[in-house]
C-alpha cells in the first residue's frame, strides 16, 4: 500500500506541526520587523537627522522590496522546494534587520531595508504554500489561519519592544535582537520534511524527457490559462493591503500626534487592536472551513471598516466613552482576520508548479505597491490637522 501524502492524513501529526511552527514563527518575525520600524522612525530620524520625507522613503522602500522578494523567492521555491527557501527567507530578513542597527547614514539604511524587504516578501507565500500542500483540505483553512496569527503576535512583540524597551535600550539594540529568527532556523533546519506534493511534481517533470520547455514561472502567470485568475488575486490583495498599511503605518503616530497619547499609551492601544487581530485570525479559519472563504471574508472586511470609521471620523462623538474607543480598536484588529483567507484560497487556486510564484507575486506585488502608503500618510500625520478640521 503506498504511503499517504501529508495532506492525505486524517488529522495532523508531528511533521505537520513542525511545518506549522517554522511557518508561523517566520511570519511572526516578518511582521515584527515591519511594525517595529514604524515605532523606531522618530528616534532614527532624530539621531541620523532625517527629514520626514526621508523617513517615509526608507519605510516605503522596505515595502517596495517585498514585491521583488515575493516574486524572487516564489520562483526559487517552485524550483528548489518549500523547506530550503522558507529557511532562506527568514535568514535574509533577520540579517537585514540586524544590519539596520549598524546603519550610519541614509544610503546604508536604505540598502539594509531592501535586504530585509526581500526576505520579508518571500516568507509569507512560502510558508502558506508549505502549509497548503501538507495539511488535509478539510482543515486547511484553520491551520492557514493559525499561521496568520503570527502577524498579531509580531505586532504585539513590536509594540512591546518599540513602546516600552526602545526608550531604554535605544533603536539600534532593538534591531540587533532581530537576529533571533535566524537562530531558530539554524536549530530546526534538519527537522523539517519537504512538501511531498512538490517532490511528486518535481519527480514527474524530471521523468518526462519530451516535455516542451516551460515558460518562466512568473510570466506563466500572464498566460491565457492563468492571467484572469492572477489579476483578480492581485487586485484583491492591492485593495486589502492598502487598507491595512494605511491603518498600521499611520495608527501609532495618529494616536501620538493627533490624539496626543504618549508612545507608551499608543503602544497599549495598539496591543488592543492586536488582541482583536488574534481573535479575528483564529476565528476566520474555522468560519471559512465551515461557511466558505468568500462570505467569511466579506463579513470581516466590513467589521474592519466600521472600526476605522468609529476611531477616526466619529472620534469626538464616542471619546466620552473610552471603553467604546477600545471596543472599536479591537474591531479594527478583528476585521484584519480576513487575511487568514489568503493562504488557503490562493493555494487552492493555483497548481503546484507555479503555486508559490503566484501566491508570492500577488501578495507581495500588492504589498510592494504600499511604497506609496507611508510616502503619503507619514507627512500628513506628522504635519497636518486635516482630521480635526474635517470633524
Amino acid at each position: 500500500m503506498p504511503e499517504l501524502l501529508l495532506n492525505e492524513y486524517a488529522k495532523p501529526g508531528k511533521q505537520h506541526f513542525k511545518i506549522l511552527f517554522i511557518s508561523w514563527a517566520g511570519w511572526l518575525f516578518d511582521f515584527y520587523d515591519l511594525i517595529l520600524f514604524s515605532f523606531l522612525l522618530l528616534p532614527i530620524g532624530r539621531e541620523l537627522h532625517f527629514s520626514d520625507i526621508q523617513l517615509s522613503y526608507v519605510m516605503g522602500t522596505s515595502l517596495a522590496a517585498t514585491a521583488l522578494g515575493g516574486v524572487l523567492f516564489g520562483i526559487l521555491s517552485d524550483r528548489y522546494g518549500r523547506k530550503s527557501v522558507l529557511k532562506l527567507t527568514i535568514i535574509t530578513y533577520s540579517v537585514g534587520t540586524f544590519l539596520c542597527g549598524l546603519a550610519p547614514n541614509l544610503s546604508l539604511l536604505l540598502i539594509f531595508r531592501i535586504i530585509t524587504g526581500l526576505g520579508v516578501g518571500g516568507e509569507w507565500a512560502t510558508g502558506q504554500t508549505y502549509i497548503g500542500e501538507t495539511f488535509p483540505a478539510k482543515i486547511r483553512g484553520r491551520y492557514g489561519a493559525i499561521m496568520q496569527t503570527g502577524a498579531p503576535f509580531g505586532i504585539l512583540l513590536a509594540s512591546v519592544v518599540g513602546g516600552f524597551l526602545s526608550p531604554a535600550l535605544g533603536w539600534r539594540a532593538c534591531f540587533f535582537v532581530s537576529i533571533l529568527p535566524a537562530l531558530i532556523v539554524i536549530f530546526i533546519r534538519n527537522k523539517l520534511p519537504e512538501s511531498d506534493v512538490w517532490i511528486l511534481r518535481r519527480n514527474f517533470v524530471s521523468s518526462q524527457k519530451n516535455l516542451p520547455k516551460e515558460k518562466s514561472k512568473f510570466f506563466l502567470l500572464f498566460s491565457n490559462q492563468y492571467r484572469k485568475l492572477f489579476l483578480f488575486s492581485l487586485i484583491l490583495a492591492v485593495f486589502d493591503m492598502s487598507a491595512y498599511w494605511f491603518t498600521y503605518s499611520w495608527l501609532p503616530a495618529y494616536l501620538n500626534q493627533q490624539r496626543h497619547f504618549t508612545m507608551t499609551k499608543s503602544a497599549v492601544w495598539m496591543i488592543v487592536t492586536q488582541l482583536g487581530g488574534l481573535a479575528g485570525y483564529l476565528s476566520f479559519g474555522f468560519a471559512a472551513d465551515k461557511f466558505g472563504r468568500r462570505p467569511t471574508y466579506s463579513i470581516y472586511s466590513v467589521v474592519m471598516a466600521v472600526g476605522l470609521v468609529m476611531i477616526t471620523l466619529m472620534w469626538d462623538y464616542i471619546i466620552i466613552y473610552p471603553s467604546l474607543i477600545l471596543i472599536f480598536m479591537f474591531l479594527v484588529g478583528f476585521g484584519t482576520g480576513m487575511f487568514s483567507g489568503y493562504g488557503p484560497l490562493f493555494a487552492e487556486l493555483f497548481p503546484t508548479g507555479i503555486r508559490n510564484t503566484a501566491m508570492g507575486s500577488a501578495f507581495n506585488l500588492a504589498r510592494g505597491i504600499q511604497f506609496f502608503t507611508p510616502v503619503i500618510s507619514l507627512p500628513l500625520q506628522l504635519h497636518t490637522d486635516w482630521l480635526e478640521e474635517f470633524q
